[in-house]
């Protein structure tokens, strides 16, 4: 009896320190830690993300340039990271009460981005945006383009169900769906479109990638290559923005990167948004 008794005992102190292992959270490291594995995940809540550490990263205000935004919002983001060798997924989780990712006049669009200096030296940049001849590279994501991507559609209609429209000359039921003046007349009332604003959509990535020299001097790259996935979690955001590796960036040497947050209800679009200043990040040498 006693023997049995200890030997129950024994499985059940194993048991609950099982359970305590598989339900202990992933490590918190001072700096960005970068683990490496054989693929990249392709979305927020794939079970590759479980064990890596996170770093947990304070955001402060970016105050310095206008338009400054000078009433904190998002206090921290979490991140997490990996690489494949080639390229780098970053996951970048935090707070945010209000779901916004509706675009229209006086609507801001909630959004993170991921910054790396463009070439790794022991001087770096300006964590804000870069200098000039010393720039950076960005990639953005915003909530307004992942709702395009997942399948929203950019009509009055779909942004704003409960409007009523009278008549689109383009949808006039003379005119054959996609006929060559059918296209013409869409094009006539859709100018940034027509013109092939890359802002006017239709979105086929929700990130965009970016260079920048300093505040203000932001443009677009010449292409964009990066990936992302967002999904609204029940308390924020989970966004993954996933990009070549960074030049320099490799398990033998050490880089910089910086992170930036906009809550649009709070109004904060453009230099209106919560950063970092550069956090080192490292990749994991092999176990």
């Amino acid at each position: 009896m006693q023997r049995w008794l200890r030997t129950s005992l024994i499985l059940a102190l194993a048991a609950l320190l099982l359970a305590a292992c598989e339900k202990a959270p992933p490590k918190q490291t001072a700096e960005v830690v970068v683990v490496t594995r054989a693929t990249l995940p392709a979305d927020p809540d794939d079970a590759a993300w479980k064990d890596v550490p996170i770093h947990v990263a304070p955001l402060i205000l970016q105050d310095m340039v206008e338009p400054r935004l000078l009433k904190p919002s998002t206090s921290e983001v979490r991140v997490r990271a990996i690489t494949d060798g080639t390229r780098i997924a970053a996951l970048l989780t935090w707070k945010d009460s209000i779901k916004d990712d509706l675009p229209g006049p006086a609507r801001f669009s909630d959004a993170c981005a991921v910054q790396f200096p463009a070439k790794m030296a022991a001087d770096l940049p300006a964590p804000q945006m870069g200098e000039k001849d010393r720039p950076v590279e960005i990639t953005l994501w915003r909530a307004t383009w992942q709702a395009v991507v997942d399948g929203r559609g950019d009509t009055i209609k779909d942004l704003y169900p409960g409007a009523t429209v009278d008549h689109y000359p383009f949808q006039a039921p003379p005119l054959e769906k996609g006929s060559p003046v059918q296209r013409e007349m869409e094009a006539r009332y859709s100018p940034a479109r027509a013109l092939g604003n890359p802002m006017a959509g239709p979105r086929q990535r929700p990130v965009e990638d970016l260079i920048a020299e300093g505040p203000g001097t932001i443009t677009p790259a010449p292409t964009t290559a990066s990936e992302g996935r967002g999904r609204r979690t029940a308390d924020g955001w989970s966004v993954l923005i996933a990009r070549r590796l960074p030049d320099g960036l490799a398990p033998a040497k050490r880089s910089q990167v910086a992170f930036a947050v906009w809550e649009g209800s709070q109004q904060e679009a453009g230099a209106r948004k919560m950063r970092t200043g550069w956090i080192p990040i490292v990749i994991e040498a092999k176990r």
